[in-house]
């Protein structure tokens, strides 16, 4: 059984494997059947903690819910996995620290699954860029440009880029740049020759450094022709992405996070089984 931390931690036919366990999901009936998977998610946990949930559900699982606060105790974490791999089959945690999450896998014979922390945010990605192959059979070509700052998802986006291959440009102020990833801080002059924009939200003390990077639709029609934007949810309409352009065509829509479903189910899958 392996443990979904980093999609680095993978090569390329690894994660394209996961991709095609989501494609013929219903081959997969009862999977969970008698298994638990253990879920560690804060109350404002909304997109990845239903669609985990529901996903275990439709695969015959149980699942069991606790804060992730609940982790941060003083008993040793090699004891409180000692003691949860009795009856769990699988964790799913959404920590900050993703350290944490290391040593737990380094402790329990059970797969560790990183459903967000501080550093990255693997299988949003792998749901991204699944659902993103279903729009343009040329995703692994295409480029890519992160409007936002260097927080989890835009080091999420770099780690998605090493992982599979693809290239990744961020555009922001100089000092919110991504390191090791190429970087310009002039969006218009930056969005030319683009395929893919992807946004994050921008944290309310840094909003007024931002004020000339919203993705508006006039911006988009600078990107190459076809162009999609793909913001992170939640964003803000009026701050890292205008009203027109979430109401335009550019924007990939809400049923594009639908895949999140079954790339979870599938990392399940597969993490699982090897």
């Amino acid at each position: 059984m392996r443990s979904f931390i980093r999609l680095t931690d993978f090569n390329i036919s690894d994660l394209l494997e996961i991709f095609e366990i989501a494609e013929n999901i219903d081959k997969y009936p009862n999977f969970l059947k008698d298994k638990t998977v253990v879920m560690f998610f804060p109350s404002n946990s909304i997109r990845t903690r239903v669609s985990f949930e529901k996903g275990i559900y439709l695969l015959g699982g149980q699942s069991i819910l606790f804060d992730p606060a609940t982790l941060d105790k003083k008993e040793d974490i090699k004891d409180v996995f000692g003691y949860l791999q009795n009856w769990a089959d699988a964790v799913v945690i959404r920590h900050k620290d993703i350290n944490l999450l290391d040593k737990i896998s380094t402790v329990t014979d059970i797969p560790v699954i990183n459903a967000l922390t501080d550093e990255n945010h693997p299988c949003e990605m792998m749901s991204d860029l699944y659902s993103i192959s279903k729009l343009r059979s040329s995703y692994l070509e295409d480029e890519y440009l992160f409007v936002g700052a260097a927080g989890n998802i835009g080091k999420a986006w770099k780690e998605a880029s090493e992982a599979f291959g693809f290239s990744l440009s961020q555009c922001s102020p100089s000092e919110y740049a991504i390191p090791d990833v190429k970087h310009g801080t002039n969006l218009s002059k930056l969005i030319s020759g683009k395929d893919i924009i992807c946004t994050d939200s921008i944290p309310q003390e840094i909003l007024n450094d931002f004020k000339s990077y919203q993705i508006t639709k006039d911006i988009m029609t600078q990107a190459n022709d076809g162009a999609i934007l793909n913001p992170c949810p939640p964003f803000y309409r009026g701050e890292e992405v205008s009203e027109n352009v979430i109401d335009s065509d550019f924007f990939v829509g809400y049923a594009f996070k639908n895949n999140l479903l079954r790339i979870q189910q599938a990392i399940l899958i597969y993490c699982l089984s090897h």
